[in-house]
């Protein structure tokens, strides 16, 4: 009886252990909402308690070397490849929220929040005003 409680423990503490290793941090891969198509690879970091994502490679060879034409600040006319696209989101129960996301395409800025779906599955949300005005993409992770 005694094997079979520390057994038991033992696979309950893995198992949590398992779900805690669970991370939004490493390499994402988008997809275009319109084709399907696989975009870019999103690198997601932490730097003093906030998660940020930068396009660390872009898929589609006519596009290496586009630009953030569209975007305003510091951002306007950057190469999108290296571009800092999520800013500043903290971790809120299961999902991190309380940053933006930049869409390069249109140069405009977003509420977001970003959760896991799974190990492999990350929802990325970026809304106007409250979440409910806005769209989900779903990144998947790269190994």
């Amino acid at each position: 009886m005694k094997k079979i409680t520390i057994t038991l423990l033992l696979t309950l503490f893995a198992g949590v252990l398992s779900v805690n290793a669970q991370s939004v941090i490493g390499k994402w891969k988008t997809f275009d909402d319109a084709t399907g198509d696989a975009k870019s690879i999103v690198e997601i970091t932490e730097k003093d308690g906030k998660i940020y994502g930068k396009v660390v490679e872009i898929l589609n060879p006519a596009k290496k070397d586009s630009k953030c034409v569209d975007c305003s600040d510091a951002d306007k006319d950057k190469p999108v490849l290296g571009l800092v696209i999520i800013k500043g989101l903290k971790k809120d129960g299961e999902e991190y929220s309380g940053g933006k996301i930049l869409d390069p395409t249109s140069g405009k800025l977003y509420k977001c929040n970003v959760s896991l779906d799974g190990a492999d599955k990350l929802k990325v949300r970026g809304y106007v005003g409250i979440s409910a005005f806005g769209r989900t993409q779903t990144w998947t992770r790269v190994k």
